[in-house]
């Protein structure tokens, strides 16, 4: 069964996650770690689990979500997996977060290509690269059907979704791959965003307001949130 755990990260409140399976074959996606002491709470856990690190993956280049990555890439001699179309944002990721008074990632990790269509593993665990550009050009979801779980990144968040009024941001695109990729996905699928609380898609059809007129009925009781995932092997 796969496991997924999460952390918080960095002033923005990035979500970073390590999934594994009982092959103790695990990724990290987004580790946002901005101190030593974040990179450290990633670390200690994957050895305290015995976990075997086999990638990163990213859904997309924004700084908030990368400042770990060259270490732990560094540290464990694994691939990361990222839309080339986001290698505009990590160009720019140094002046990005200078905006915020934050220092520049470091970027010099090696990339590995993500696409829509691609399938990753995890361990036995499979996970369908869904292209979603708007928040960024890059922006992907990667989809595992077998435990209808999404971790959806910058694109759609519970009750929102990523925001577009930053460079190269473009919320016709963002609106029409959350409508024509995500809202199709089977309603009791478990959204795992960036950022926020968890939702799932059921919910989101009929209670996110950037998404009506989409309403379809079902899901008005569900309220997922950090506490109320046991089922799924997450915490």
């Amino acid at each position: 069964m796969l496991q997924i755990k999460t952390f918080i990260f960095n002033p923005f409140e990035e979500r970073g996650m390590v999934l594994w399976d009982e092959s103790l074959q695990a990724v990290i996606v987004d580790p946002g770690c901005y101190t030593d002491a974040e990179l450290g709470i990633v670390q200690r856990f994957i050895g305290e689990n015995h976990l075997e690190v086999k990638a990163i993956w990213l859904t997309h280049a924004h700084f908030d979500h990368i400042y770990g990555v060259s270490a732990l890439a560094s540290e464990y001699k694994v691939p990361v997996y990222m839309n080339p179309e986001d290698e505009v944002i990590l160009s720019h990721d140094a002046l990005l977060a200078s905006n915020f008074g934050l220092r520049a990632p470091d970027i010099s990790f090696k990339r590995m290509p993500a696409k829509d269509g691609d399938v990753l593993h995890v361990g036995a665990s499979e996970f369908k690269v869904i292209e979603t550009p708007g928040h960024s050009p890059g922006c992907i979801c990667f989809w595992n059907e077998a435990e209808s779980i999404l971790i959806s990144g910058d694109t759609l968040f519970a009750g929102s979704i990523g925001r577009t009024d930053s460079p190269w941001g473009d919320y016709d695109k963002l609106i029409v791959g959350i409508m024509d990729k995500l809202m199709g996905l089977p309603g009791e699928t478990l959204v795992i965003p960036g950022h926020g609380p968890r939702t799932d898609i059921a919910y989101e059809r009929t209670h996110n307001p950037f998404l009506q007129p989409f309403n379809e009925p079902g899901g008005d009781d569900l309220d997922w949130d950090d506490e109320g995932v046991e089922l799924k092997g997450l915490d």
